[in-house]
């Protein structure tokens, strides 16, 4: 057991960030490196209850070492840890997003096996300067400049107050020694240069620069959070209209993007620059029906103001929620959800193939169905699961859109009743916003 020291800077800083409860289980991430390192410690050191994850990308020879580092430093504390090794590729693109990426599935499953209230990472005052500089020099907006938040749902960084030289200052203290990662220093990567080249460079310039950038960076976090903060509130209050989102500023109108991507279930942060351009230039002006695909399989589309991103049905799914139908005679009434077809059609239910069309009862001339479909606005995603009626073979009912002008009821004489039954609440809601029903050119009738 390591001997506790009198508070110190970091364990001040620790105690005021008040990111993490008394009554917390705290899973701290521990790479093996000073800021993990003294993190745990300081956790440790202050009484919370803690577990320790270790994952190793295995992209240099000799990391299970570090491994072992770390079980020997948490076997001191009495800490449990939960070890994990990249046993597969890592996904295509950038060598560090591609280890960020399979880190934090790992940190999900650890945290899920200790039942871990927070993961705390140790990110320290330099790296939200370094991530600052980063970001400023690709150029971004307020989110950027802040570089990194303090919290974002389960993950904490109680360091961010903290400078390196206080943690190393921790450490030496303790006469705890950690492990240095030769890739911090390897200038071949982006923030290494910021760290070694670039800010020393400034400073030289400029003394106290680094201070300077981080009171930028810790203002630039205040105003984003009450721009979060915002966001969210204008969406739990109910998703303003199109228009309205269009006139909004646009770093509040990014953060709704945000907040519809995170509700849809997509991981955070997780759409990049352009992924947000091609929603707002969406939003400001693009036709209702089309989308943009995002990351985890989802999609933020428009159908006519309302704005949502849903992740498409899988065709299982489809076949599984196949409707029924609800045939009746009726002398004529106004259900928009039905559709009134001539006595004797024997019709059922089935959905989009190749080679179906339709001569609409508003329309002029015989179309096809892919074309009804996309005048009439519905997102590609949901062509193939749209419910269709047929006469035999014919298409007679695409419901909530169109009527075949030859099977619709003749005036004044009695009708069949066919409805989808249940209507299922996702197709309702389709047919709502839509309007029901449309006219095959997409016009509310």
């Amino acid at each position: 057991m390591l001997r506790k020291h009198l508070p110190d800077a970091l364990l001040q800083a620790i105690r005021h960030s008040e990111l993490i409860r008394p009554e917390d289980r705290v899973l701290v991430a521990v790479s093996g490196g000073p800021d993990s390192t003294a993190l745990l410690v300081a956790l440790h050191e202050l009484g919370f209850d803690v577990a320790t994850a270790h994952f190793d990308h295995a992209l240099r020879a000799g990391s299970e070492k570090v491994a072992e580092q770390v079980r020997a430093l948490c076997s001191r504390l009495g800490v449990p840890v939960v070890a994990g090794r990249r046993e597969s590729p890592l996904p295509h693109g950038s060598m560090q997003a591609g280890a960020r990426s399979v880190r934090y599935e790992f940190l999900e499953q650890a945290r899920a096996r200790v039942g871990a209230d927070a993961v705390a990472l140790a990110h320290t005052a330099d790296d939200l300067v370094e991530g600052a500089v980063l970001h400023l020099m690709r150029g971004c907006g307020l989110a950027g400049l802040r570089g990194m938040p303090a919290s974002r749902g389960a993950y904490v960084r109680p360091m961010l107050a903290v400078w390196r030289s206080e943690v190393m200052e921790f450490l030496g203290q303790r006469g705890i020694t950690a492990y240095d990662d030769p890739a911090n220093a390897d200038l071949k990567f982006a923030r290494a240069r910021v760290r070694h080249e670039i800010l020393p460079a400034l400073e030289q310039g400029r003394p106290g620069i680094g201070r300077r950038f981080y009171a930028a960076a810790r203002q630039a976090s205040i105003m984003q959070e009450a721009l979060e903060q915002e966001a969210r509130a204008l969406v739990s209050a109910g998703m303003p209209a199109r228009p309205d989102v269009a006139g909004m500023p646009e770093p509040l109108a990014v953060e709704l993007m945000k907040v519809l991507y995170s509700r849809a279930g997509g991981l955070q942060p997780g759409l990049s620059r352009a992924h947000l351009s091609s929603m707002l230039r969406l939003v400001r002006g693009g036709a209702g029906g089309r989308g943009v695909d995002l990351p985890g399989g989802r999609r933020f589309r428009i159908v006519g103001s309302h704005m949502e991103v849903v992740v498409p049905p899988a065709a299982s799914a489809r076949v599984v929620s196949r409707p029924r139908l609800d045939v009746k005679s009726c002398p004529g009434c106004d259900d928009s959800n039905a559709a009134h077809l001539r006595p004797g059609v024997r019709v059922h239910v089935g959905f989009r193939r190749p080679g179906l069309r339709m001569r609409p009862s508003r329309g002029s001339g015989s179309r096809k169905l892919q074309d009804i479909l996309v005048d009439a606005r519905v997102p590609r995603e949901d062509r193939d699961s749209w419910p269709l009626v047929f006469a035999g073979d014919r298409l007679a009912w695409v419901p909530g859109i169109a009527v075949d002008a030859d099977l619709e009821r003749v005036a004044g004489e009695p009708s069949l009743h066919v409805a989808i039954s249940p209507m299922p609440d996702y197709w309702r809601a389709k047919v709502a916003r839509l309007g029901t029903p449309i006219s095959p050119r997409g016009e509310s009738s």
